[in-house]
């Protein structure tokens, strides 16, 4: 596809390539000088979502706040204990 370069030296990138790599708007475009050509990188911008709501989409077991989750979070933290490794030797 041949673009034409604007008064301002601006390109724009077609919808279908946009949409193939998933840029969104207020995306960052990196430019890099590579021989007689530039290649152009696409960074998104920081997630707005809390770490549980990009964490979300990877829990497999999901436990309501309560005396079950007490009980979860006490266990969870006993095993770390149990593997916390304290002048070079594991404790049991």
């Amino acid at each position: 596809m041949a673009l034409i370069v604007g008064s301002k030296g601006q390109v724009v990138i077609s919808k279908e390539i946009r949409d193939q790599l998933g840029v969104k708007p207020g995306w960052i475009a990196l430019e890099r000088l590579t021989g007689d050509h530039i290649e152009v990188y696409f960074i998104p911008p920081e997630h707005r979502e809390s770490l549980k709501a990009s964490l979300l989409p990877h829990v497999k077991v999901h436990i309501a706040p309560g005396k079950e989750w007490n009980e979860a979070r006490n266990s969870a933290w006993g095993e770390a204990a149990k593997k916390k490794i304290i002048g070079g030797k594991q404790v049991s």
